[in-house]
């Protein structure tokens, strides 16, 4: 069994990987989209990719593939503790810039601004990339931001440790697959996620979206709109909901399809904690 992941070796979605499948053939990709392009292709059995961060909200590459360009469904939920650290060739190295991941670099803007105002910040595709990148160019001004993994892995330097603004940091992983997996793992909790595509003309559509799921008691963990990409003001809403009842949640969408509302699923799915 194939499982592609975030790469290279030492980012936060490789240890997912590697609690989650310990046993399995795990394969690295340079960016969200290609994990995902490579289980449509039949590449890998099942692919990991992060899904939202708790200090900087939802992956939108992730989550707009998932909508506009494919038919997948998420099996699975793992929920990583994020721990970002400074790393550098060496204690003493001067830096003049910074890289890492997009969400890594906003999660520990507060440290790197106030220790590093003047140091260049640079994005890459995933923060283990960053830290290959630094270890590769050990004579450049350079540090990354990235896990403790990506250190070990690239033999570098943690030169400040937990820079993220908040202590509670998490993020959601989502397991890609055809079929659910025996994981041994903890379940936490069951979910169903799923995007709505409002009609034009029923007045009140998105409050009697949600009122299907209200009036019977079914309670939502997030919601949120992202654009639809046809008209400035034009959106489509992802919500989760909480799946323990599970007739309830079924007969929710029934009533959602009589309404004339459209809905896509992402995902029915267990919750584990790493």
């Amino acid at each position: 069994m194939k499982v592609g992941y975030l790469g290279p070796n030492g980012s936060f979605t490789h240890n997912v990987a590697i609690k989650a499948f310990p046993s399995a053939d795990r394969v690295s990709f340079g960016n969200i989209t290609e994990v995902i392009k490579s289980y449509e292709e039949g590449v890998v059995d099942y692919a990991i990719i992060p899904v939202e961060n708790s200090i900087e909200g939802s992956v939108h590459e992730t989550l707009d593939y998932l909508f506009h360009q494919a038919q997948i469904e998420a099996v699975a939920e793992m929920i990583q503790p994020i721990k970002q650290q400074l790393l550098a060739t060496s204690q003493d190295k001067v830096i003049e810039k910074i890289f890492s991941h997009p969400q890594a670099i906003a999660q520990g803007k507060k440290y790197t601004k106030s220790h590093y105002p003047n140091a260049q910040i640079e994005m890459t595709a995933s923060t283990a990339y960053a830290a290959r990148f630094i270890a590769e160019n050990p004579d450049k001004p350079f540090a990354a931001i990235a896990p403790v993994a990506a250190a070990k892995e690239y033999g570098l330097e943690i030169i400040a440790k937990d820079i993220q603004e908040m202590d509670e940091n998490y993020t959601r992983f989502w397991v890609l697959g055809r079929k659910k997996y025996a994981f041994e793992l903890t379940k936490c909790q069951q979910k169903v996620s799923l995007t709505l595509t409002l009609p034009d003309n029923l007045p009140g559509a998105l409050y009697k979206a949600l009122s299907v799921f209200a009036w019977r008691g079914i309670n939502l963990t997030k919601i949120e709109s992202r654009p639809l990409k046809t008209a400035l003001g034009e959106y489509f809403f992802i919500v989760d909901v909480d799946n323990t009842n599970e007739a309830l949640v079924s007969f929710a969408l029934e009533e959602l399809h009589l309404l004339g509302i459209d809905y896509k699923m992402l995902g029915n799915y267990d919750v584990y904690k790493l």
